[in-house]
């Protein structure tokens, strides 16, 4: 008979050898088994295994003693699991082999709820584990599956984040995907919001908390989310709001965040049941249907416009309601410009008041809302087209019309108008109106012209005063005829000298109108703003004519290297919008927009590239060519012998120098930058304008890599396109395996210090194999990538089979789904491996400097569990 303390050191013994990674845990495992197996009172092996599991549940960090502990842990526990179909007579039997796995889940049940943060982290990850390592068809107790339920459910809702990942993931395992009511899943989806909407009031929340969760939980994928986001959340807040939807909106601070408040208000105005309810809730329109001027908040123009483009999407169902939200489009014109004229242009001193800054960013919000209701207005009366036309000239010729009204403004316009040539024609008099004013002007006098009048007047005066006194001597003379000549005279003097006085008495200065040229930041960004949004409205297809061609020569260009930084980059993407519509243009400034991604300001350089991109995805990367097809990243050499070998090696210098600045932009420490490139080349990839194995290795890494672990945007965009190219094609397969070698050489080569060397090469192994899987494909291809990839694998082996990275490369080899058919791919395969398992190492594996350098410094950082345990059993 075992002693007690033998039991207890064969117990510790194995938790000691468990903790180093080299052990083989199932031979503990199945040793541990037998010796429990032979135990009558099994009580005091509960509590030592319990005792020496602890000192592993106290630590938080992922040391790998620690985890290999719970792995050990879990297989053994898994290895009491009773088989479904056992006979009916061996029950109590399976009942006596669960022992041990129910004693260990209510242990870690009774310790979910602990202080310490790691206790409750290892409890939900060993929970976690051991649902996943049980088989499909495990059956566990109802009573202790609803236990552990009802215990991840509390722990999704801890505040730390892993410990919540590892109850999510526990919780997964209990769920059942083709139950349509699985309580696990309906949890999943509706116990955060239910929370929220019951017991977490909205005031507790910031608003950027309020306006988070009502952005993801109306745009997720998934549509009971949202049903729980309409039917739960938002009617619990509005019922601790008294019904006010306009409170609801003031708490979302609706000028920061319109389009999730309009997402909202959608949902809200979905569940109504009548256009009443519609009607008689936020907005309150006079006999105009309109809302008064003096009247208009953020809040309720938001509300006026959500209502009018829901009404306006459900089509003729909406047409009458429509009517009694809107008036008509003469109507709302006048409304319009009062509004707009109403709004006070800031001085540079005012705009650095807090106050008025608010004042008139609240009246550009308000104002922009109104100009997105002309979308709503029914424009086929003609006069109330035109008028409305007429208003929005107006409007952008205003010098008092904010700038970042512009851009609408003019999209709407160009929407009233229906002849292309009209619209090109009236925004170019719009710009010119604006660019070049009619102003009074004041021109000075010469001043000789001014004494030779005042000469002339005094002149005058003399002989007006000689003229008197001849008339008086002709009257004492009785001489009447020569006197009424004279008086006539008299009559004539008198009055060339009033106009004489008049024009003495008139300012120095005459006041004319002429066109001014205005260059000043403000009215060129305004004037690029409506050129942009003309190339962006009119069809590409149409190419430029000769008024969009003098924009382009005398605003665009000019304001490329304008010293203003807006200016540069709003003329940057006029360009690039331009460049679209003729491949003509293109050419003749793509070297411009190469050197503007590479000098300028961060801002106007990812303007640079995106144009340079949106070029690329349109022509290709062989711009300067006349055929269109895929380009590689190192074409071939040129062909002397097609009579333009010059011309050839000057195109492929181009390419080259485009893809090789691409390359270098995944290295830029500007995030944005960084992140723009990765997109711009997944979509040339997607769009097979690029085909190129190294750059896809370069995405690779860069979504790997931990140090765009905070890029949200990045990773998104990375993940979703590696899925769906891989999927699209063969080609795009066979391209991902030739990438598969150099991501993995780079990622073994990587020395200690570079981010790279965090990665897990196994994951990213397990990467290629799964996009490169024949299932994969939207149409399945005859021959699988598998097969290369194998070849590919063994040929990378046989370089030397005794690198440390060759063990990886054999586990990849087993996850391969390789063809088993006889044929020359798979006789070579046979081959290859033929050699690598007769070609034995005489010498031991060499280990690179930088990875012993990375072992040495991992083997530090390992803490052992056994010196922890000895002094405990030591001071016991």
């Amino acid at each position: 008979k075992v002693s007690d303390g033998t039991r207890k050191d064969q117990i510790e013994e194995a938790f000691r050898r468990a903790q180093k990674a080299h052990n083989n845990k199932a031979k503990l495992v199945a040793s541990l088994k037998n010796r429990y197996n032979k135990l009558e009172d099994k009580t005091e092996f509960h509590e030592e295994f319990i005792r020496c599991l602890k000192y592993a549940m106290i630590i938080y960090t992922r040391e790998p003693a620690v985890e290999n502990v719970i792995d050990f842990v879990t297989k053994f526990a898994a290895s009491f699991e009773t088989p479904v179909n056992e006979n009916a007579e061996e029950e109590e039997e399976g009942e006596d082999e669960n022992e041990f796995l129910n004693f260990l889940f209510c242990f870690l049940l009774e310790s979910h709820g602990a202080n310490s943060h790691a206790v409750r982290f290892r409890v939900c990850q060993l929970v976690n584990k051991l649902l996943g390592s049980l088989s499909e068809n495990a059956q566990i107790d109802d009573g202790l599956c609803d236990r552990i339920h009802e215990a991840m459910l509390i722990r999704v809702t801890d505040k730390y984040p892993n410990v919540r990942i590892q109850a999510a993931l526990a919780m997964a395992r209990l769920q059942d995907p083709s139950n349509s009511d699985c309580p696990t899943i309906k949890a999943h989806n509706n116990k955060a919001k239910l929370v929220l909407a019951e017991k977490v009031h909205i005031r507790a929340l910031s608003i950027a908390q309020r306006v988070s969760l009502l952005h993801e939980g109306l745009s997720d994928s998934a549509d009971s989310v949202k049903e729980v986001v309409k039917t739960h959340l938002l009617p619990a807040w509005l019922r601790l709001l008294q019904g006010d939807v306009l409170q609801l909106l003031h708490k979302l601070d609706v000028e920061n965040c319109a389009e999730t408040a309009v997402t909202t208000l959608h949902a809200v105005f979905s569940m109504a049941t009548s256009p009443d309810d519609l009607l008689q809730n936020g907005v309150r329109l006079d006999e105009r249907k309109l809302i008064p001027v003096d009247s208009l908040t953020c809040e309720n123009v938001l509300y006026w416009r959500a209502l009018c483009e829901f009404v306006k999407s459900k089509g003729n169902e909406g047409e009458e309601l429509l009517e009694q939200l809107l008036p008509e489009a003469a109507i709302f014109a006048e409304y319009l410009c009062s509004y707009l004229r109403s709004i006070t242009g800031l001085s540079e001193e005012q705009k650095a008041d807090m106050t008025q800054l608010e004042i008139a960013m609240t009246q550009e919000f308000v104002g922009q809302q109104l100009i997105i209701l002309v979308g709503c207005l029914d424009t086929s009366e003609e006069g109330g087209r035109k008028r409305m036309v007429a208003v929005l000239q107006e409007i952008l010729v205003m010098p008092k019309t904010p700038t970042s009204l512009i851009g609408l403004l003019v999209e709407k316009l160009i929407g009233l108008l229906r002849d292309e040539t009209q619209k090109i024609q009236m925004v170019a008099e719009i710009i010119s109106d604006v660019r070049e004013p009619i102003l009074p002007i004041s021109a000075p006098v010469d001043e000789n012209e001014k004494r030779r009048k005042q000469v002339r007047l005094a002149e005058v005066r003399v002989q007006i005063m000689e003229a008197k006194q001849n008339l008086e001597e002709c009257i004492s003379c009785q001489d009447f005829s020569r006197a009424a000549v004279l008086k006539d005279s008299i009559s004539q003097l008198e009055e060339l000298k009033n106009q004489l006085t008049l024009e003495a008495s008139q300012p120095a200065d005459s006041i004319k109108e002429q066109r001014v040229e205005k260059s000043d930041p403000e009215t060129l960004l305004k004037c690029l703003t409506m050129c942009a949004e003309l190339f962006k409205q009119i069809n590409i297809k149409r190419g430029i004519c000769p008024t969009m061609n003098a924009l382009i020569e005398s605003l665009i260009l000019p304001s490329v290297s304008n010293p203003n930084p807006a200016v540069r980059n709003m003329a940057v993407i006029c360009l690039g919008t331009a460049a679209l519509h003729s491949k003509d243009l293109a050419n003749t400034h793509l070297v411009l927009l190469l050197q503007i991604t590479q000098l300028d300001e961060p801002k106007i350089r990812i303007s640079a590239l995106r144009a340079l991109i949106d070029q690329l995805l349109l022509n290709g990367l062989n711009i300067l060519q006349d055929k269109s097809a895929p380009i590689s990243q190192a074409p071939d050499s040129p062909d002397n012998s097609n009579g333009q070998p010059e011309q050839q090696t000057e195109e492929e210098s181009t390419v080259q120098s485009i893809l090789k600045m691409l390359s270098e932009f995944l290295d830029s420490e500007i995030c944005e930058l960084r992140t723009e490139t990765a997109e711009g080349l997944a979509k040339l990839m997607y769009c097979g304008r690029i085909l190129s194995p190294k750059l896809l290795s370069r995405l690779v890494l860069l979504w790997y890599n931990p140090v765009t672990e905070d890029d949200q945007r990045l990773r998104h965009c990375l993940g979703v396109f590696l899925q769906l190219y891989s999927r699209a094609s063969r080609t795009n397969q066979e391209c991902v395996e030739e990438s598969f070698l150099p991501t993995m050489r780079t990622l073994f080569n990587a020395p200690v210090t570079s981010p790279l060397s965090e990665v897990d090469a196994s994951n990213v192994a397990e990467l290629f194999v799964e996009l490169t899987r024949p299932s994969a494909l939207v149409q399945p291809a005859a021959v699988s990538v598998h097969d290369s990839l194998a070849v590919r694998i063994c040929n990378e082996i046989l370089r030397d089979v005794s690198a440390p990275e060759v063990r990886l490369y054999c586990k990849t080899l087993s996850w391969l789904e390789i063809n088993t058919e006889p044929g020359p791919a798979n006789s070579e395969l046979q081959l290859l491996l033929k050699d690598i398992l007769q070609n034995v190492p005489e010498a031991p594996p060499s280990v690179r400097p930088s990875r012993r350098a990375k072992i040495a410094a991992l083997d530090k950082t390992k803490q052992d569990l056994t010196a922890l345990m000895n002094q405990e059993a030591n001071g016991s």
